[in-house]
C-alpha cells in the first residue's frame, strides 16, 4: 500500500497509481515541455485537465509575470504578483493559484486522460495548492504527470511515497508513457 496525502492507494493487486514527473534544470524549460505536451496531446484528442505555464518576461523587472492557462481549452490566470523592483519575497498570487485549483478540481469530473500540473511547488510541498488536487485524482485513477525542481524533490518524493516515476524530459517520453498507461489501463479494464 502506499499513503498519498491521506488517501491510501493499493497497488499490485488493487488500485495502481499512474504518477510521473519531470525535472529540468534550465529555467522555464520545464514550463516549455509541459506546454508542448499538452498541446501535442490535445491535437491527438487526448482529454486533458491541469495547468500549464507561461512565464513573459516584465519590462520593470528580471522577473517575469507567471501566468496558467487551464486545461483543456481553460481561462489563463495570473499567478504572479508584482511586489515591487526590490523584492525578494515569493511573488506567488495565492488567491490566484487557488481559482486555479478550483477550476481544476471540477474538472475531475469530466473523467479526463490525463491530469497536467506545472509544477509541485512551495505550496504544493506545504499540502496546499494542487496537491488535494493530485490526490483526487490518483484516487479516481486518472493519470497525473508534473513538474518537479530540485527543491521541491524530496517533498514531492515523500508525498508519493517514492511511488512516481521520473521521465525523462522529453516530448517523446511524455507520450510514451502515456501511451503504456493507456494500453495498461485498457489491458485492465
Amino acid at each position: 500500500m502506499r499513503a498519498i496525502w491521506n488517501v491510501t492507494l493499493l497497488d499490485n493487486e488493487g488500485l495502481w497509481m499512474y504518477l510521473a514527473y519531470v525535472t529540468t534544470t534550465d529555467r522555464g524549460a520545464t514550463d516549455r515541455l509541459l506546454s508542448a505536451a499538452a498541446e501535442h496531446l490535445l491535437n491527438t484528442g487526448a482529454r486533458l485537465a491541469g495547468v500549464v505555464q507561461t512565464n513573459t518576461d516584465c519590462v520593470d523587472s528580471s522577473k517575469c509575470d507567471m501566468d496558467v492557462r487551464v486545461l483543456p481549452e481553460g481561462e489563463t490566470i495570473r499567478i504572479s504578483q508584482s511586489l515591487g523592483t526590490q523584492s525578494r519575497g515569493c511573488r506567488l498570487d495565492p488567491a490566484a493559484l487557488e481559482q486555479a485549483v478550483g477550476y481544476v478540481t471540477a474538472s475531475l469530473t469530466d473523467a479526463p486522460q490525463l491530469l497536467i500540473i506545472n509544477k509541485f511547488g512551495k505550496h504544493e510541498a506545504d499540502g496546499r495548492g494542487f496537491r488535494p488536487v493530485i490526490a483526487e485524482a490518483l484516487t479516481l485513477d486518472i493519470p497525473v504527470l508534473v513538474g518537479v525542481n530540485g527543491l521541491n524533490k524530496e517533498k514531492f518524493e515523500a508525498f508519493t511515497d517514492g511511488a512516481a516515476e521520473q521521465l525523462s524530459p522529453e516530448l517523446e517520453a511524455i507520450t510514451a508513457w502515456l501511451d503504456r498507461v493507456t494500453a495498461q489501463r485498457a489491458a485492465a479494464a
